[in-house]
């Protein structure tokens, strides 16, 4: 079994490491806090016309999502009329949202995402 001893410095004639030359304490600068980034989220917004199958593509191809959880996704969309399909840094979901517009608009549907700041 390994034993840990903490030793002073002084018990040995050595310095103490943890006071600097004149005997006094050493201060070792604090690292700064990281803050998160503020998230935001991406919706998916319901229309009539973009059929459910390019939707349940569009979540599989920019949101990494299996075809069960696309598939229930879409159908919340359809249903509630919105759905958050992602919560990112700012960036990524404004280029998610936009790659999802472009997408749509170059499929020739109308399907719009937006993004939102989370709560």
């Amino acid at each position: 079994m390994d034993r840990w001893f903490i030793r002073s410095g002084a018990d040995e004639g050595g310095s103490d490491p943890d006071r600097d030359q004149e005997g006094g304490l050493a201060v070792q600068t604090a690292k700064p806090k990281l803050k998160r980034p503020p998230m935001f989220k991406v919706l998916l917004v319901n229309d009539d016309y973009t059929p459910m199958e390019f939707v349940v593509h569009i979540l599989e191809r920019f949101f990494g999502m299996n075809r069960e959880k696309a598939t229930q996704i879409m159908l919340t969309v359809h249903t509630a009329g919105s759905a958050v399909v992602g919560i990112f840094p700012r960036d990524i979901a404004e280029t998610k949202s936009e790659q999802v517009n472009q997408y749509s608009q170059e499929n020739q549907h109308p399907l719009v995402s937006t993004v939102e700041m989370t709560d």
